[in-house]
Order: C-alpha cells, then structure tokens, then sequence
C-alpha cells in the first residue's frame, strides 16, 4: 500500500520541518485575558512550557513533531471566550531550549502533563492534538481514563509504524526506528530541505516558510528520539480504556499522488482506531498534514460540533 511511504513520511517530514526562533516564544494573542489557575512552576515539567490565554473551561493544545505551541494560535482565538487554553510548547521544538535528557522523551511528557493538569487543578480538560499531539492524548488518556474530557485528534494514529502493516509490533518496528534517530540525531536540517518537506504538510506558501523556520530551529536529537518514542509505542490495545468521546480528523490529499484514496486512507484510520469505544472518524477532503491550517472552515465546523455536543466528559 502506497499510503504508507506518504504517512511515515507525515513523521518524517514533521522531524525534518520547522522552525525558527522568532516564533518560538509567541506572546500572548492580542486582545485576550491569560488566567491561570495555580501559579505555574516550570521546574516540575522540563520537557513543557505552557502558555495560558482565556478564560472557561479548560483546553489542553498539544502540537506535534517539531512545532511550537504557536501552531494553535489560530484555535486559541476562536476559543479564548469559552475556554482557558492551556498552550503547550514541547522542549526541543520549534526554537525551544532542548531538553536536558532524551531519555523516555515521550513517556516524560506524558507523566508531566498529567501532573500538570493535576497541579493546575484542571476539570477533565478537553484536549486537542496534532500528529505526536493527537498521539499524546491518546496516550494520557489510556493512561489516566478519569483524568481528561473529550479529545480531538488532528491527523495522528496509535501507531505509526503499522501504517502499512497491521501486524507490525512495536519490537518489530524498532531497527527501523532506530535508524531514523540515528539518522536525525546526527543530521542538521537545512532551510531547503526544510521547505521542501514542509511544502508535503500543507499547501499555504506562506505556511511552508513558517513549518520550515520552526524545523530548521529544533533540536533534531531530540526529534530523533520523539520519533524512536513514537514508532515504538503501540498504542491500539491501549485506546480500549479511553472513557472520553474522541473525534478523529484525518487527512488524505498529500497521498493521493501515491494512489491512495480517501476511503482506502479512511479504511487505516478506523482499522487503528478498531478498539476504541466512543470515536468518530472524519476526513478532509482537501487538507493535507495540517488540517486547522489548510481546511480551517471545516476543521472548526468539526471541533465545534463536537464540543457542542460532548461539553463534559462522559463518565
């Protein structure tokens, strides 16, 4: 199946994809009141930072491979008057100081945002995640089933690496994940290839140049691990615990030009997602890797139809 050259490299091209130090630290959106409930204390999550604009209920948004948490700034502004969103940037991404320590990158994550929304004393925060974003959800919330509200997930999967095998194992697929973190962590990105990438993750010019920016500025050591993290963690029999209604929002259009369709690209989404007790699959018809950014009318009629209809988490 071609879809799976074209999905890997979704990953691929994410670790290869963005940045720049300029838009690391985004402040604040323009006319918006940033609430926290407890006084935040960095120390406790070095592998965060965290960026809190508006006021409600509260809104975890979680970026994917080499992003900052200015990827959402879009959604932040739309959601600010209704819910207090919690803006994630992960170490390492998008011009963000690396972490001290790669070891157990991803698994680090997950434990310190969870202790993040334990600490902040968030009620069942709604979480929306793209691509190792999504993926990280999913994970906190097989983890933690009680401890988070309805998740919507921007073009990720359980796991990767089985894209085009279904019976791929995590053991199995990690001599390939391995060479791909040898492979970044010893590696620089340059701005062309970066563009190159990026223009396979979205079709706005002015959005290539931004992924590219926020690409060349990570860390690719730390890349390489989220990427070894991610293609050897096999989320699928994990989802089965996930209390929470997800909705699943998938892209297909990049894959075309390798012979996919977006019902054969649908077809790997509910496949993954088989175990999973209250999710909805929608797919794009026209967006690529970045759906709020290249079907945002759409991406937003998705979200906001969902939240309106799952205010709560079902318990």
């Amino acid at each position: 199946m071609k879809l799976v050259s074209a999905l890997r490299s979704f990953s691929l091209c994410s670790a290869l994809l963005l940045a720049d130090p300029g838009f690391a630290a985004a402040p604040a959106l323009a006319g918006t009141t940033s609430l926290s409930v407890i006084p935040d204390n960095p120390a406790a999550h070095p592998n965060f930072t965290v960026r809190v604009v508006g006021k409600g209920r509260p809104m975890l948004l979680i970026p994917g491979l080499t992003c900052p948490g200015a990827v959402w700034d879009e959604t932040v502004a739309r959601y600010q008057k209704q819910y207090q969103c919690h803006v994630v940037s992960l170490a390492g991404f998008g011009g963000n100081a690396a972490p001290a320590s790669t070891s157990q990158l991803l698994l680090n994550v997950r434990d310190q945002l969870l202790a993040y929304i334990k600490t902040q004393k968030l009620d069942k925060p709604v979480v929306v995640g793209h691509s190792l974003g999504g993926f990280m959800g999913l994970w906190m919330s097989a983890t933690e089933p009680t401890t988070l509200g309805p998740l919507v997930i921007v073009d990720s999967l359980p796991f990767l690496a089985a894209v085009q095998n279904p019976t791929q194992t995590a053991e199995g697929a990690r001599p390939m994940a391995e060479g791909m973190r040898q492979q970044m962590s010893n590696g620089k990105n340059s701005m062309a290839n970066a563009r190159q990438m990026s223009a396979s993750l979205v079709t706005d010019t002015a959005r290539v140049t931004q992924l590219a920016r926020w690409s060349v500025a990570s860390d690719m050591p730390t890349v390489g691990q989220a990427m070894y993290d991610m293609f050897t963690t096999d989320l699928r029999p994990d989802v089965a615990r996930i209390q929470q209604p997800v909705l699943v929002l998938g892209a297909w259009a990049a894959y075309q030009q390798y012979g996919s369709t977006k019902e054969s690209t649908k077809a790997v989404f509910e496949q993954q997602y088989a175990k999973l007790p209250q999710h909805h699959i929608e797919m794009s018809e026209a967006g690529r890797h970045f759906l709020m950014y290249d079907d945002t009318a759409w991406f937003f009629a998705q979200s906001d139809a969902f939240l309106k209809q799952n205010p709560i988490a079902k318990k």
